[in-house]
């Protein structure tokens, strides 16, 4: 089973629903089984690498509320994260752009750290209120998934490298008409859009893998079996006498 993520780095509800993902996985009977893959999607394509705002004025201003609105509901989703073992910082966030730190995620998933990378991404942005689109804070982290620190900061300087691989996840999210994250795709046929609790997830695994594992019916070649040639329910039928 595959499990394509559509998600960005600075969006709340992604870490939420990854953990609330890894949460119906570790219960899941089959999980050895199941590739988790992350794709690119940035929320917001031309944000600055330095907005000048926090989070809160962010907020406000992008759905016409005030500030005490805007703490109000990050406060909201803090809990929501905190019910996730989560810790989100939202009096410290630094707002920025994420297009390097999906290029980084590409390069690397080349060498198998994608999972450890996107973790430790949301975890600076989230929790450290690190800038994610400065190239030394994305060095550390590279360095830190266990990556090459200098050959990252070639890829960082090379505004190119992986970054076809980027579009091509965002050219993708657009043909499944996916306009907001998180959003799973599973073996490319189911969808589930939203930080979902993690009973969603669970069911759907469930039910996937039944659909794509159906159990093999027998077909019955037995014929007329007497009733007491054979056991059922801890019991066995007495042979008539003759």
């Amino acid at each position: 089973m595959k499990i394509e993520v559509w998600s960005d780095f600075v969006c709340p509800f992604c870490y939420i629903g990854k953990r609330r993902l890894e949460a119906a996985l570790s219960q899941f009977p089959h999980k050895d089984q199941v590739e988790v893959e992350f794709k690119s999607f940035e929320l917001d394509p031309n944000s600055a690498l330095n907005a000048g705002e926090n989070i809160h004025e962010m907020l406000a201003k992008k759905y016409g509320m005030s500030i005490e609105q805007a703490k109000q509901a990050n406060a909201g989703i803090g809990q929501q994260a905190q019910s996730e073992g989560l810790e989100f910082n939202f009096e410290n966030m630094k707002p920025t752009n994420t297009f390097d730190a999906h290029r980084l995620a590409k390069f690397a998933k080349l060498h198998g750290k994608e999972a450890v990378m996107t973790e430790k991404l949301l975890y600076a942005y989230f929790t450290e209120s690190k800038i994610v689109s400065d190239p030394e804070v994305l060095a550390d982290i590279a360095e830190a998934s266990g990556l090459d620190r200098e050959e990252a900061k070639e890829v960082l300087s090379d505004k190119n490298a992986y970054a076809a691989d980027v579009r091509q996840d965002e050219s993708m999210a657009q043909q499944y008409g996916i306009t907001g994250v998180p959003y799973f795709v599973i073996n490319q046929k189911y969808a589930i859009s939203g930080a979902q609790p993690a009973e969603t997830f669970t069911g759907a695994l469930q039910q996937v893998w039944q659909e794509e594992n159906p159990v093999q019916k027998l077909k019955d070649l037995s014929g007329d079996t007497p009733a007491d040639a054979f056991c059922a329910d801890g019991s066995c039928a007495v042979p008539d006498e003759k």
